[in-house]
């Protein structure tokens, strides 16, 4: 089956642009997740795929055909909105099988893939109700199998988990996930919810404002993220973010002055060095802040905050006039104590001026 290929798509509304210069590929077995805050523009591209809205410029391919110009019906895209949008006087079997009867299938070829499709979704039971008799998580199952019981060109999900509780939702992304690996179309889906992208996305394209800042596979946007929006929007709980100035920066030390504080680490493992007197900002996970560890040290921190989260704390607290969140097994410290946040040198993420992050050389090592 062919990919799907989009080349400087970009969508202006007025003077307004909603998406810009678009250029991502989705391989024929592949999922990728448009993952951003509301209003980024992802779900214009996706209408823009699927030929619900006109491209302002810029190319949408299914393999090499350019299908641009297309209207949205000789696109042959299957499309899940977040809406179940059912037919409300046919049964869950009847609903299922309409797009296979639609386009002309046999009654033995529909009735196979729906036994597929009903099995795999967990709807064999409730073949013969109606919408109305069924729960939300049925409700959604039944949309997702309207959408992948077909063949198309491609699978298109408009956030098909964002009407449901947090405990459906948990379900279904297993569900969705085991239909999605049977597939072999280029599957888009849209997001706002990280952990949706993170658990069901072969690759992650993170959006602002109408641009895609990062594309990769879920682990390399967690632990290499492209700047610093993405490690600010990326993980739960999201990065520190620690902004200073440099001071020096030579082949042995890259000293960092923050709010009267400076902060020294080993230059070395970067490929690249700020000027000095250059912007810089500093990340790490709340994961890697330590009670203790070998590395930077951030000084007289007060606690103002704690989150228990059962087996961990999350604690919030204020250092430098900067808050600063540490993730801790057990107990965390009392409100309004002092402590001392600990962060191991190999955890630390460095952002240049322009907030991109400044590259490893054990990057380089393993290209």
């Amino acid at each position: 089956m062919n990919e799907l290929k989009l080349s400087g798509l970009t969508k202006f509304f007025g003077d307004f642009a909603a998406v810009q210069d678009v250029d991502v590929t989705v391989q024929a077995d592949e999922v990728l997740c448009l993952l951003g805050p509301s209003g980024c523009g992802k779900t214009t591209t996706l209408r823009m795929i699927a030929g619900l809205e006109s491209a302002t410029k810029g190319c949408v391919f299914f393999g090499d055909r350019d299908v641009t110009a297309l209207p949205a019906r000789d696109r042959d895209v299957a499309m899940a909105f977040q809406f179940y949008a059912l037919y409300p006087d046919l049964t869950v079997g009847q609903n299922l099988v309409y797009p296979l009867q639609a386009e002309g299938a046999s009654p033995e070829e529909a009735a196979d893939r729906l036994g597929q499709i009903a099995d795999i979704l967990q709807l064999s039971e409730v073949l013969d109700r109606y919408p109305h008799q069924l729960s939300e998580g049925e409700k959604q199952r039944v949309a997702v199998g309207r959408c992948v019981i077909r063949a198309p060109n491609a699978f298109l999900f408009d956030e098909p988990l964002s009407r449901l509780d947090a405990k459906l939702r948990d379900e279904m992304r297993g569900s969705i996930r085991k239909v999605l690996a049977t597939l072999d179309r280029p599957t888009v889906i849209v997001t706002h919810d990280q952990l949706e992208a993170m658990t069901m996305g072969d690759r992650i394209a993170v959006m602002r404002d109408g641009k895609v800042e990062q594309v990769g596979r879920p682990l390399d946007v967690f632990e290499r993220p492209a700047n610093t929006f993405v490690a600010g929007f990326i993980g739960t709980p999201q990065m520190n973010l620690i902004s200073g100035r440099c001071i020096a920066a030579n082949d042995r030390e890259l000293a960092i002055e923050t709010a009267g504080h400076t902060i020294s680490v080993s230059s070395d493992p970067f490929q690249t060095l700020p000027p000095e007197g250059a912007e810089v900002t500093m990340g790490f996970r709340p994961r890697a802040a330590a009670r203790s560890a070998e590395g930077i040290s951030l000084k007289s921190a007060k606690v103002f905050l704690c989150e228990n989260m059962g087996a961990e704390t999350l604690v919030h607290s204020d250092w430098a006039g900067q808050s600063i969140r540490a993730l801790l097994q057990g107990p965390g410290w009392p409100e309004g104590q002092a402590h001392d946040v600990e962060v191991s040198e190999v955890a630390l993420t460095l952002f240049g001026p322009d907030g991109t992050r400044i590259r490893r050389k054990s990057e380089q090592e393993a290209a």
